[in-house]
């Protein structure tokens, strides 16, 4: 590859791509969206790092924009984070500290980052077997996946039984001392699952009864991936802490954060401190993203792209068996494919894979290429005309088939 501009990459043979992956979702803007860029370049004229132990304007301006951009009691902001994992790892450690307690719960299928912490916490067997030691006192519970529930059971009539039984795996899986559940509002490698209706505000129950933090992982659902800044509006329930990074630094610039309520704060920075968290250059890019994403409009059409390429996905579904289902949010959209049986079909999903690389799209599939949706997940910035293109390439692709 070796250049990009907009929603397009291109390679050494002049070669065009719809980027369907946004950078592997890094890009909210784009490739070199104009803004970012030159809120970069001005930035790199005065300062572009220095220790945390001083205060910088950039830096200030990052905390105010996620404060108001939050849900309200989130208060609390630390950006001396470099990615995603490191910001859920952070969270657990805060999480812990105001409680006093050890233990972490997640979800099957879940991805929270490849830190030895967060590997543990990740709710998939393969990204644990090559390592001899694990952080202890994770607790794995089944996910609201309601296209293949773990209990057997049907929306309509199940009562959230996948939440209920967490109850029944406090009292007999964990060690008695659960400090936080981490949860993705929508699974971001998992297979784009999205929680269901009152899953989460049930969830918030439990916690709230447990005395347990309730931690958002939105690495890949912030910062308006979801057609809100944050995926948590979308179901009404505040959580005690939201990470996020990846779609927060625009276009590409490293940067993450961790939100939280003032219950959570005081934690001492010697705890949890990274060499390039709280970069100067990168508050500067992720400040004017906020700044972008934050204008009347900008998430409205979010959710208006996304509505159109998910309608056509939905006449692809009504046309060819193998799409057992489609799923997602604003621009985060998922498409299950499967067998004749009704099997996820990962061949079937590979080959979707490369005939869209073929016809100009770039995708990817759930589970690091181990599962059967295929994920679409394009800039923020995508136009109506551009989601017709994608929705015009897909459709070729599935003749192919």
């Amino acid at each position: 590859m070796t250049h990009g501009e907009g929603i397009y990459l291109y390679d050494a043979h002049g070669r065009q791509y719809i980027d369907c992956s946004s950078g592997t979702f890094n890009l909210s803007l784009g490739y070199g969206h104009p803004e970012v860029m030159a809120a970069v370049r001005e930035q790199t004229e005065k300062l572009v790092h220095v220790t945390s132990s001083f205060q910088t304007e950039p830096v200030n301006d990052l905390v105010r924009r996620l404060v108001e951009v939050s849900p309200e009691s989130l208060t609390q902001v630390h950006l001396k984070v470099s990615g995603g994992a490191t910001a859920n790892e952070g969270a657990v450690k805060m999480a812990q500290a105001a409680t006093g307690r050890r233990d972490v719960i997640t979800l099957f299928r879940s991805h929270h980052g490849q830190t030895m912490m967060t590997t543990a916490m990740s709710g998939e067997a393969f990204r644990r077997e090559p390592f001899p030691l694990h952080f202890p006192g994770v607790v794995h519970v089944p996910d609201p996946y309601c296209h293949r529930c773990f209990y057997r059971q049907h929306r309509e009539s199940c009562g959230l039984l996948c939440v209920e039984r967490i109850d029944d795996f406090i009292d007999h899986a964990s060690s008695g001392s659960v400090a936080c559940v981490v949860v993705e509002p929508v699974s971001g490698s998992g297979g784009n699952v999205v929680a269901p209706d009152g899953y989460l505000a049930a969830l918030r129950r439990l916690c709230d009864e447990r005395g347990i933090v309730l931690i958002f992982d939105e690495i890949q659902t912030g910062i308006g991936r979801t057609g809100r800044m944050f995926a948590a509006e979308h179901f009404g329930v505040e959580p005690d802490a939201i990470t996020t990074a990846k779609g927060l630094g625009g276009s590409g610039m490293q940067v993450a954060a961790i939100l939280s309520n003032d219950a959570l704060g005081g934690l001492d920075g010697s705890f949890h401190s990274f060499t390039y968290g709280a970069n100067v250059l990168a508050s500067a890019a992720a400040a004017t993203t906020l700044e972008v994403i934050s204008r009347p409009g900008f998430l409205e059409n979010v959710r208006k792209t996304g509505a159109q390429i998910t309608q056509r996905l939905e006449g692809l579904q009504a046309a060819h068996a193998c799409i057992s289902d489609v799923r997602g949010l604003g621009l985060m959209i998922g498409i299950e494919l499967v067998d004749a049986e009704g099997r996820p079909n990962l061949p079937l999903t590979q080959r979707v894979v490369r005939l869209g690389l073929e016809n100009g799209l770039l995708l990817r599939t759930s589970r690091y290429g181990r599962g059967n949706v295929v994920k679409i997940r394009p800039p923020l910035i995508l136009t109506s005309e551009e989601a017709d293109l994608i929705g015009d390439r897909l459709e070729t692709v599935f003749a192919q088939i």
